[in-house]
């Protein structure tokens, strides 16, 4: 009997849902502002990403060459510069 009342209560509350949900009305499509503002939001997040992807990467490789040097191991020194240094920008092309 008490299979049968949760089986009930638990479609009842799908039902409703369900119903709840049909209801809602479509959101409103954003504005300019509104895009460029998520775009901005999007582009700061995607920076931020890559800076403390770059941060772990320099942890993890200065942790590796501390442990190496501690057992005793030469380790060639990194051929390239260190991710979190920032690279050059790129010269805009000269406009005509």
């Amino acid at each position: 009997m008490k299979t049968i009342r949760a089986v009930l209560a638990a479609a009842f509350v799908v039902a409703s849902f369900g119903m709840a949900v049909a209801k809602l009305p479509a959101p409103a499509p954003l504005t300019d502002a509104q895009k460029a503002e998520a775009k901005a939001k999007a582009d700061a997040a995607a920076d931020l990403a890559k800076q403390q992807q770059a941060k772990a990467e320099d942890r993890v490789a200065a942790q590796y060459f501390a442990s190496m040097k501690a057992q005793g191991k030469a380790v060639p020194a990194p051929q390239v510069a260190p991710a979190s240094a920032a690279p050059a920008k790129a010269a805009a092309p000269a406009k005509k």
